[in-house]
């Protein structure tokens, strides 16, 4: 059994899934575990701990053979430094109590002779505390971590994707050694078996040493971006901080930190890793290609609606952002079955029309034409059936579902890639719909166009989901309007069948609204 303390965080989170396909029972530790039950897999085993509270870690690592450390404190607004050391002596002795045999603890490059920064200084500290507890601990050191959603990807993404040309200070030059994600995860399994006698530090990094500049510029050219950079030298860590602030996703305390760490360079000085472990780690180009198709996978894999779920709101003006996507969710709940809520997806598109502002859309199939994209003019195949691969005007079919989901890739003229998703789902005793529309801008030119557009955007798929609902409930009363007889009450005549007939028109479809009946008509 092998506990993980600090599931909830990337590396933590990214590693309960190889722990399991080598074969490990793994015990996922987290200050809040209704966080992670969502995310965990399924055969994970999730306690509760805070490594500011000894008691909950002696209980929370009860029964576990190994244990990995990966937890540190770089958003707190106190002293990191006190929380950090404290939450470490606290691990190390829990860990002592509880009769595990091995911490596995994953801590910065950078030499202990420099004036190291406050956070690379915290980190070594606490491998330090680790290694002088009674528990064999195998520290692993490693820069920047290559993988979407790591911190300094995140950063490197962020400046590369929105500023064409960058001011640069003098951190962008500093040497470093990147590791990819799954190289590092590969170090971490690995480390629970390697044959040591007592607790070591290992320096670990991937085949090549660059600078910030080069690994952004890397970046920028699988991205198809060009991308200029002015060296400003009087720039300081505080001013870049607050500067990445402003530009990227990151709160400015933790950029302040991360600029402090990386003015030093972390690069492999102790080269002993490699008669360890058998792992040889990737170059940068292919570090940065695995993380964007890694990228793809993990999102074909996961509903928009959990990253937005994640943002905690669905009402941001400009959407959420899920790696480098902008995402707008909206849901409609209908009062009838999900067959019934998904026939007008199904229908959606081509001769059937978008439901809303329709002449919106053929002003943007006409501009589409103008600036050489498809249009509106190619429709779609079948009014009522659709198959993965078909055409819908400017959209493909990526995946449908049979009365749950359709998922469509636009082929129109835009600066990035769109999808717009429709799911349906049971709720109650009606659906659920919901509508998403997503959006992955390239550099600078994609963000003003989301943004640009969005007011325009909100309008439509506001409209569209209203329709789509209407246009359901329709669907059900007509359905309920069929399956009434002609005649009632013992009336024979075709007059008096008719009467009837028209008034269970009007009582099926009574507040369904005047574009639902023109639609059943």
């Amino acid at each position: 059994m092998v506990a993980v303390m600090g599931a909830s965080g990337y590396v933590g989170g990214r590693l309960l899934r190889p722990l399991l396909e080598a074969g490990y029972r793994v015990r996922a530790v987290a200050r809040r575990p209704d966080f992670l039950a969502a995310r965990a897999p399924a055969d994970v085993e999730i306690a509760q701990g805070d490594a500011l509270d000894r008691a909950s870690l002696v209980e929370s690592l009860r029964g576990c053979d190994m244990a990995f450390y990966l937890v540190h404190s770089m958003g707190s607004s106190g002293s990191f430094e006190d929380q950090d050391r404290q939450a470490a002596q606290n691990f190390a002795s829990a860990a002592e109590e509880a009769g595990i045999r091995r911490i596995v603890y994953l801590g910065g490059l950078g030499d202990d002779s420099e004036d190291l920064s406050t956070h690379l200084r915290s980190r070594q500290e606490t491998g330090t505390i680790l290694r002088q507890s009674a528990v064999l601990t195998v520290e692993l050191r490693a820069s920047v971590v290559i993988g979407s959603g790591s911190l300094s990807f995140e950063m490197v993404r962020a400046l590369t994707e929105r500023l064409p040309i960058m001011i640069t200070p003098r951190w962008v030059r500093v040497p470093a050694q990147p590791i990819g994600i799954n190289d590092l995860l590969a170090y971490l399994v690995a480390a629970l078996t390697v044959e040591v006698d007592h607790g070591r530090v290992f320096e670990i990094g991937g085949a090549d040493v660059v600078s910030y500049g080069e690994i952004m510029g890397e970046y920028a050219r699988q991205r198809g971006l060009r991308r200029w950079m002015l060296p400003f030298p009087l720039l300081t860590p505080k001013l870049s901080s607050l500067w990445l602030g402003f530009i990227t996703p990151l709160y400015a305390r933790i950029g302040r930190k991360l600029i402090e760490s990386i003015v030093h360079p972390t690069v492999v000085r102790d080269h002993s890793a490699t008669q360890f472990f058998s792992i040889r780690p990737v170059g940068l180009t292919e570090s940065i290609r695995s993380a964007l198709v890694n990228e793809e996978t993990e999102i074909a894999e996961t509903r928009w609606s959990d990253a937005l779920s994640a943002a905690g709101s669905s009402r941001d003006w400009a959407g959420v952002r899920f790696g480098n996507r902008l995402v707008d969710s909206r849901t409609a709940y209908v009062n009838t079955t999900t067959a019934k809520a998904f026939r007008p997806v199904r229908r959606i598109g081509g001769r059937n029309g978008w439901y809303f502002a329709n002449w919106l859309w053929r002003l943007r199939g006409a501009i589409d034409l103008w600036v050489g994209g498809v249009g509106l003019r190619r429709g779609r195949r079948d009014d009522e059936r659709l198959r993965v691969g078909d055409t819908l005007d400017w959209w493909r079919v990526e995946a449908i579902e049979s009365d749950r989901r359709l998922l469509l890739f636009a082929e129109m003229k835009v600066p990035g890639r769109a999808w717009l998703e429709f799911e349906v789902v049971a709720s109650g005793d009606g659906a659920l719909i919901r509508q998403t529309a997503v959006f992955d801008p390239i550099g600078l030119a994609g963000l003003l166009y989301w943004y640009g557009v969005y007011p325009l955007h909100s309008l439509v798929f506001r409209g569209m989901l209203r329709e789509i609902a209407r246009r359901a409930i329709s669907v059900a009363a007509l359905v309920l309007l069929c399956m009434t007889p002609l005649t009632a009450r013992g009336e024979e005549s075709a007059g008096n069948a008719e009467y009837v007939r028209s008034t269970t028109i009007a009582a099926q479809l009574d507040g369904v609204g005047d574009q639902s009946l023109k639609w059943i008509d």
